[in-house]
């Protein structure tokens, strides 16, 4: 990872204030620099202002967030937590909901080794499974494609089953990984810009002329939303080769996840800090999701 002193030679180097955000959100566990535009108000019993991650069951109409203490649903007041506590600085859900994979640390109690390695949970997070590299690795991002998993831990590795690794080649530091399981195309947000692959990790390209993001998430095969450090929200219909720029999303963005409705639209769900923010109508607009 970049480290601090080489991101103040860059930043006093007079680059954009976007790249320097993505690069500070490189180079640690940290939320970048809230945008100017919140005026969100913290949902009532939020679990943490710590989260590495998001999952939408939008037919049952259930949110969770993985976050520094473990994995809780947020559909509802008060939050309800579903996991041990786990610092689940990766987390990648399945084709089937409730399956998901992580990775980080073990909290207060654990008898799971530090880092945790890829783990995996069958039960809606209750309950976790250990795969593969225990005490080796803490994958940081993560995602799912239809040829397994891609995942970075400070190399860049692929996995059919994710029990055997293969190292892939490239060098670029990626913020997030997003796939889908139906694809095997996967973007990474770098500070040079997205890279994409279409073999499931294993070889990449940098995308010309695309925007600066930060995050980003697939809704389906060929849906993907991209936002940048500053929160301008971005569409692409293929795969994330091309982008348009949708609207702005306020707060303290620090994971999202998409889907797209039966209208076409794109819903999109960004975890934040203070809540969730929620779009229905493909990133032009968002408001705060109220817990009931």
């Amino acid at each position: 990872m970049p480290s601090p002193a080489r991101l103040r030679t860059i930043r006093s180097a007079g680059i954009p204030a976007a790249t320097a955000a993505l690069l500070l959100a490189l180079s640690a566990c940290a939320a970048p620099a809230p945008s100017e535009s919140s005026s969100s108000t913290p949902a009532e019993d939020y679990p943490s202002a710590h989260i590495h991650g998001i999952a939408v069951d939008e037919p049952a109409g259930k949110i969770m967030i993985a976050t520094h203490d473990g994995l809780f649903d947020v559909t509802t007041t008060p939050a309800v937590k579903l996991s041990p506590t786990i610092d689940l600085m990766g987390f990648s859900p399945s084709e089937d909901w409730g399956i998901f994979y992580a990775s980080g640390h073990p909290g207060k109690g654990s008898t799971l080794p530090d880092p945790v390695g890829l783990i995996r949970s069958d039960d809606g997070g209750k309950t976790w499974e250990q795969l593969s590299r225990q005490g080796e690795s803490d994958f940081h991002a993560m995602t799912m494609t239809s040829s397994g998993i891609v995942a970075f831990d400070g190399v860049l590795r692929t996995s059919p089953d994710g029990k055997t690794w293969n190292t892939s080649t490239a060098r670029f530091q990626p913020a997030v990984l997003a796939g889908h399981p139906g694809s095997d195309t996967v973007l990474a947000t770098t500070e040079q810009g997205p890279q994409r692959s279409t073999d499931g990790g294993k070889t990449w390209q940098l995308v010309p002329s695309a925007p600066l993001i930060q995050f980003a998430a697939f809704a389906n095969n060929a849906d993907a939303i991209g936002i940048e450090p500053s929160g301008v929200v971005h569409h692409s219909g293929d795969g994330g080769m091309t982008w348009t720029r949708k609207g702005v999303v306020g707060g303290e963005v620090q994971a999202i996840t998409t889907t797209k409705a039966a209208d076409g639209q794109l819903n999109i769900w960004a975890a934040t800090g203070e809540g969730v923010l929620v779009s229905k109508d493909g990133g032009a607009n968002f408001a705060m999701h109220n817990p009931s």
